[in-house]
């Protein structure tokens, strides 16, 4: 595979459909829409292009999942409600 731009539509065998969010020589990373942002050695990289990278990159959110304290934290708030009612 060679260096893309960044923008472009992929489709890889597994995880399907993506968008490159940067390329060089070396690496190659993807952001895909059911499985996240995923790197890859873009010499060994096999995907099919979709379609070209549009004029301007669209801006890729970033995906985060909540820590560990956020949650136990929601927990027991949720908790203390509970018992007040």
């Amino acid at each position: 595979m060679q260096v893309m731009q960044e923008g472009q539509t992929i489709k890889h065998e597994v995880y399907g459909l993506g968008i490159v969010t940067a390329s060089d020589q070396e690496r190659t990373a993807v952001d895909f829409d059911d499985h996240g942002a995923k790197l890859f050695v873009t010499s060994i990289m096999t995907a099919e292009l979709i379609g070209e990278a549009p004029a301007t990159p669209p801006k890729t959110k970033r995906r985060r999942k909540a820590s560990t304290a956020a949650k136990a934290a929601k927990k027991a708030a949720a908790a203390a409600a509970a018992s007040r009612s």
